[in-house]
């Protein structure tokens, strides 16, 4: 089973349309936990492709996205007033 890596992803993107495409695209992916934030728990090709498939809804000189990598032992201590953290689905320690 692939390891997964817990990625949050941010973007500032003032177009309307290319905003929502992209939040729609990223919904494949993790979990909103504000509307231009996501956490993510992907493996590295799922990664690969979350990347490819942003690279074809911006525009870079407009767009901004940031990707974040979270170790795992960060992600569990991520605090939040919310009730609920993304978690992954399943854990493997090898």
């Amino acid at each position: 089973m692939p390891t997964k890596q817990f990625w949050v992803i941010v973007y500032d993107i003032s177009d309307d349309r290319r905003r929502t495409r992209l939040h729609t695209a990223l919904l494949d992916y993790g979990t909103p936990v504000q509307y231009s934030v996501f956490e993510c728990w992907v493996t590295a090709e799922q990664f690969r492709k979350l990347q490819a498939r942003v690279r074809q809804i911006i525009r870079p000189r407009k767009d901004h996205v940031r990707y974040y990598n979270l170790c795992a032992a960060c992600a569990a201590r991520t605090q939040s007033t919310q009730t609920e953290i993304t978690k992954p689905e399943a854990v493997m320690v090898v």
